[in-house]
Formats: C-alpha cells, structure tokens, sequence
C-alpha cells in the first residue's frame, strides 16, 4: 500500500493523465441504503479484487465507518493485507474464502481470519495447522445449494459436517458459519432462487442437528440484499452494490435502487488535432472520417482496462458532449472524433461516473463492451492512480475536501 497524502479543498490536485476518483462519501451512504435494506442482518462489505477496482483498505475502512461489521475478501492474502494494514479483530471480522492446496493457514488463524471450508482437504489442512500452532481455527463450511462452484455438495455435506464436529471436540477448529452463493439473484423470479433457499435451509437444519451452532448463517448477495428480504439471515454479503453499481438492469438503475456510483474515471485529453475527409483511425482503419473534422486523443487504453470490446462503441463526455471510441481501442490511448469542435489539451474527458453530470456510467460501457458493470469498474489498471475523495468527514456535509494518492 502507498501512503496517503491528505489534501485540502483549496489544493488542486496535480494534472494527471488520468485517475479513478473515489467517492467514499457515496460509499459510506451506500452501505447505509443496504443496511436500511437488511436491518436484522450483520452486513459485510466485500473488499475483494481491490475492493472491485476501487481500492481495499479506504474503502474498508469506509464501510467499517458506515456500520459494516464484516469484511470479505477472496484470497487469504488479500484478507491478511487488510491485517496487515491496520484492521484488527476489535475492528472488524475478515473472512476469506477461496483457497488451494498449502495456502497460507497458519498466518491466517494467526490473523484470526474467518476461513470458508468447502471440502475435507481444505479442512483437513486447517485443522493441521491449528493443531501445530495449538489454536482454534475459525472456519465457515459452505454449501454447494446449487451454484456449482466452490462449496460442498449435499451428497457429501454429511461427511463434512462430521468431519467438522470432530474437529471442534478435538479443539483445533470453531464452525462460525454456514453459508452458500446464490447463482441468479439477479434475475427476478427465476426458479433456481427457491431451490436454493430450499436446499440451504435443510443443510443448515443437518449440520445444526448434528451439533454445530454457527455465530452466521448466510447466503444473500447483492442483488438478494436488495430484493429478497427472506433470504437475509443473519449476514448479508454486499459487494458490487456497496459501490453504487447495480447488480442488474433488471433490478434496476442504481438510482433507484437507493444507491450512488461510487468510481468516476476520467482522463486529460491528450491532442486535439484536425484532419482531412477520408482519414483512417487507429489499427485497422475500422473508422474513417467522412468529412474533414477534428480528433482528440483519449490517454486510457485495454492496458488501463478499458475494452477493446467497445471500440467504436465506448462513450465518453468531451466538451459536454457523448462521444464515441473512433476506431480501435488500443493498449494505451483511443480516439473520438470531436465532428469539427474543439477542446483544449488537458481538458477533461469522463469514461464514466454517477451520471449526475451527464457523462456515462459503468452501465453504459458495459453494454458497449457487451459485458457487466463489475467487469467495467474492477479492470480499471493499477497505473491509474485511485483518488479517494472524502467530504463527509465526521458525518460533515460533502465538501469533497479530502484526497488520497493510490492505494
């Protein structure tokens, strides 16, 4: 991690040739909207991949701010970065949960890191460390309710839960939680949501039955924290929503869902130029001008994460108005054709943001690129500096007058 650098309102931040400003005001009011949609529920802010592109450790901290009481990242390393950092066991339960063979276990339970166990292997190498470091392993034991990735299957959920019990009389392991993943939250009414609620409520009951007492049962993502109250539990896991993306269209936009984007990227136009009918843009030529006009160079490309999947689709505000991706997007830098107006060099063009400014969203790259709005906002690259915005210090109103550099 980098440190942070503290700016004040009246300080301008450097030109950059580009940056992914982070609202965590939007974040903290976000996780705020989720709770009010969960309230009998503990939420955990899922910090994963970066925190989705927008930087872990503010943007936990943020949450941890708001109310969330958990965290929940991918990789124990990326949940023992979050240790490492600062976040102790006083301030929030970190859990992790996708794990190979000879991970990091006996750092993990020394970092009293809450583990997902999805199989015998798993929690027999648990179990081993905890018993070489003669402490009590916290381990989660996820159930396979029919998404079909990690997670144990109900044909072997009786083995593994007794396995589990063992484990705990022996003392190397405490079963905190039950949980499992729902495949199509996002997708309202679909039949699978039901089965899957079915199937996790009769593997909790055995595993109860059988004599484990978890602190959490969960189960709800997203979208279900959003549409499917009975479904909450005692956790609700938010990840994509806590930054302001909607989980689906069909859920609905982010607005009215309650919620705000949190990421704005943006990029100093790097050169406006004028060129002749009948010119060829970027590789391929796949754009050429029909009449004489003029080009500006964008400085963002695949490499910063920004898909080549929307050349010629991918829109962009320049000069107050939508332009499009002329051309190919290519590893560094695209085009858009300005149609005869101008812009200074250094102006700003906006990728996408919250839409209150009329620039695109992360909603409408996805559709360009023919993908999802998480893609959009976790590929952004880590050579655009993350710029965490914060105005709502100690509940004060939003006077943007925070920053940090990279993160």
């Amino acid at each position: 991690m980098q440190s942070v650098t503290e700016v004040t309102q009246a300080t301008a931040l450097p030109p950059v040739r580009a940056r992914a400003e982070i609202d965590l005001a939007a974040l903290r009011a976000n996780v705020r909207s989720l709770r009010e949609r969960a309230p009998r529920a503990a939420l955990m802010a899922v910090v994963k991949s970066d925190a989705y592109g927008h930087g872990a450790l503010p943007c936990a901290r943020a949450a941890l701010q708001a109310g969330a009481t958990w965290l929940g990242t991918a990789t124990p390393q990326e949940a023992l970065a979050l240790r490492a950092a600062g976040i102790t066991e006083a301030d929030a339960r970190v859990m992790c949960w996708l794990w190979t063979p000879g991970g990091p276990w006996r750092e993990a339970i020394e970092a009293g890191l809450d583990m997902g166990i999805s199989g015998l292997w798993s929690l027999r190498e648990v179990s081993d460390a905890a018993r070489a470091l003669g402490r009590t392993a916290k381990i989660q034991l996820k159930a396979d309710t029919g998404l079909g990735r990690n997670g144990c299957q109900p044909a072997d959920w009786p083995g593994l839960v007794a396995a589990a019990r063992a484990a705990e009389a022996e003392g190397t392991v405490k079963v905190t939680g039950l949980w499992s993943h729902f495949a199509c939250a996002d997708e309202p009414g679909h039949p699978s949501i039901d089965l899957q609620l079915t199937a996790f409520r009769e593997m909790v009951a055995y595993a109860e039955t059988r004599g484990l007492t978890p602190e959490v049962r969960h189960l709800a993502n997203s979208p279900a924290t959003l549409t499917l109250p009975h479904a909450h539990f005692d956790l609700v896991r938010t990840g994509i929503a806590m930054y302001g993306v909607s989980p689906s269209p069909e859920l609905g936009t982010p607005a009215e869902l309650g919620l705000r984007p949190v990421m704005k990227l943006s990029a100093s136009v790097a050169l406006v130029k004028q060129v002749p009918a009948g010119h060829g843009v970027s590789y391929g030529h796949h754009y050429v001008t029909e009449h004489d006009t003029t080009l500006a160079l964008i400085p963002l490309g695949y490499a910063d994460g920004v898909p080549r999947h929307a050349s010629g689709r991918g829109p962009v505000l320049v000069g107050g108005r939508w332009r499009r991706a002329c051309g190919r997007v290519a590893m560094d830098q695209f085009v858009v054709d300005l149609g005869g107006e101008t812009v200074e060099p250094g102006a700003e063009a906006i990728l996408f943001g919250s839409g209150e400014q009329g620039e695109p969203t992360a909603e409408d790259w996805a559709r360009a690129a023919d993908t999802i709005a998480y893609e959009i906002v976790t590929r952004i690259g880590q050579r655009v500096p993350r710029v965490h915005v914060d105005g709502d210090v100690d509940g004060g109103p939003d006077a943007r007058d925070r920053a940090s550099g990279d993160s």
